[in-house]
């Protein structure tokens, strides 16, 4: 029998703890990342400066992740921890660093810690050439690999800021998050570049690029720089393609959601990610993402890593849990922006592209659900329903609140937890307080359940009564049961849009009944393009 999806209490709190060994007594607030690379091997030699907020008395350790070396001889080694001028033990084992002191803390106590280490990274940090065959050096720390190259907190919801200090090999450009420090040749062919970032952002999102670039200040936003990096031979075709439609997202985004964070916009061409990356402030595109012709598919990716900046990157899912409330909104908001930028039927070819996807997924996930409890295997923490049903979710909730209650729902969610945590129960609580409806069933079906609604639906007009009649089932086979709105457009003779009748589906069967004034020309379910379902509709 199939079961209500209001019953079904697989509630947040039900969930399975996040495992990871999270200290809610420990803070890190900052980490200066020092790092020699050279052309003559894949060695790094790394110096971390780490400053801990102890919030309780009584600590005398501090965890930190860091990857060990294997037989293959790739990994990091620790050679020395310092506080001060005090070597301090240490030990580094199963890929965990676990710095020890005597002097135990006291209560909201501050501690530098500075860690001195080598090795090859394993992965994290991707050194080799990029497709002209030039040596580079690209981070790709997403969701959890920056602990492959750099010791500390390997968790979603560590925010610290951070500073990026690099020499190299002259012929590089360095670019990471933040504002630009310092760039010096010290002689013997070496530059040393530092990177600062003063926001404070997750640890995925520390980003590193050392290349051979092509390097573009294209314009400014509200005083920060927006900048293309790009390989040295796509210079041209490079500085084209990233022109647009940065400022214009910039400039949309700002006025929906609230205030950029970061001190600039970098869009940089990378070879350690396919698609694009959305670190603070520095965004990585894949190596193919050049090609001098502006293509859809490519804007349309600049678009969603811009949003990024303010969804996942400012405000932050708490756990990997909540990676809808990053993705399925970067999805969305980028469908927002084609709707302002390209106009409504852009945003309506991108929602049935996205429902497609849903589909598609479907047909082998019936039971998949976007808030999920995969952290124990990484690899799961994202799929298309993440982005695509995330995106879906969204637009149904912005329909059955309103634009204006929607919009300033987002306002107020981005303004309380910019630059902090969130999870999908604070994101819901924005959205009642300020529509000021009971969302538990809205949530709880769409974010915490499987299933997706299909509908077989008949209809027939009976003109001795001047009524149209509608037959609805709901026909999933993946044992849930939807409650929702639904719209039908009736298309009579010389009228070009259609005349709108809303229902609400509550059950497997429901049939409704609704006076026309003339015979229909033609019939539809959901033509504002509104309900994430599939359906046949037959006449009789």
């Amino acid at each position: 029998m199939k079961k209500l999806l209001l019953l079904i209490t697989l509630l947040p709190s039900l969930l399975k703890a996040d495992p990871y060994p999270k200290n809610q007594h420990l803070d890190i607030q900052h980490y200066r990342f020092q790092f020699e690379l050279s052309d003559d091997s894949d060695k790094i030699y790394g110096k971390t400066s780490v400053t801990a907020l102890f919030k309780k008395a009584g600590m005398n350790s501090l965890r930190l992740d860091l990857v060990n070396n294997n037989e293959e001889g790739q990994g990091m080694k620790v050679t020395a921890v310092m506080t001060g001028e005090q070597n301090l033990e240490y030990t580094h084992e199963n890929d965990v660093l676990t710095i020890l002191f005597d002097a135990t803390s006291v209560a909201n106590d501050r501690m530098d810690f500075v860690i001195s280490y080598e090795g090859i990274p394993i992965t994290g940090l991707k050194i080799g050439p990029n497709k002209y065959g030039d040596r580079t050096f690209f981070s790709d720390n997403w969701p959890n690999k920056g602990r492959n190259w750099l010791p500390m907190v390997d968790h979603i919801s560590d925010k610290a800021t951070s500073e990026m200090v690099i020499t190299a090999p002259e012929k590089y450009q360095v670019i990471s998050n933040g504002l630009l420090m310092e760039e010096s040749n010290l002689g013997n062919g070496i530059k040393k570049t530092h990177w600062k970032q003063s926001v404070p952002i997750s640890p995925w999102l520390y980003v590193l690029g050392v290349a051979e670039f092509a390097i573009q200040y294209v314009d400014d936003f509200d005083g920060k720089s927006i900048q293309t990096w790009v390989y040295r031979q796509d210079r041209d075709a490079g500085f084209y393609d990233f022109a647009v439609p940065t400022k214009h997202s910039l400039e949309f985004f700002t006025d929906y959601v609230g205030p950029f964070q970061y001190e600039k916009l970098a869009n940089i061409q990378a070879n350690s990610v396919g698609g694009g990356m959305e670190a603070a402030s520095a965004i990585l595109y894949g190596d193919k993402s050049v090609t001098g012709e502006r293509t859809t598919r490519w804007r349309n990716v600049i678009i969603h890593e811009v949003a990024h900046q303010w969804f996942g990157n400012a405000v932050t899912e708490k756990t990997w849990d909540h990676v809808w409330l990053s993705e399925g909104f970067a999805t969305y908001f980028t469908l927002l922006f084609r709707e302002h930028a390209y106009g409504r039927e852009d945003f309506v070819a991108g929602l049935l592209d996205a429902k497609d996807r849903v589909y598609k997924f479907y047909e082998d996930n019936k039971d998949y659900r976007i808030v999920h409890e995969d952290l124990r295997d990484m690899a799961k923490v994202v799929t298309g329903q993440t982005y695509q049903k995330g995106a879906w979710i969204l637009h149904m909730l912005r329909n059955q609140i309103g634009d204006v209650a929607f919009q300033q729902g987002i306002t107020n969610y981005y303004s309380k937890f910019v630059n902090g945590l969130a999870t999908t129960d604070d994101f819901q609580y924005e959205m009642e307080s300020i529509s000021g409806q009971d969302l538990d069933w809205f949530f709880k079906q769409w974010l915490y359940g499987g299933g997706q609604i299909v509908l077989d639906a008949k209809w027939s007009y009976n003109e001795k009564k001047g009524e149209v009649t509608v037959d609805i089932s709901q026909v999933q086979d993946d044992g849930f049961l939807f409650k929702f709105p639904i719209e039908f457009g009736v298309y009579m003779d010389g009228e070009v849009l259609p005349k709108i009748e809303k229902k609400w589906v509550e059950g497997e069967k429901v049939s409704f009944k609704f006076s026309v004034d003339q015979a229909p020309v033609d019939f539809v379910i959901d033509p504002q393009t509104k309900l994430l379902a599939q359906w046949s509709l037959t006449a009789e």
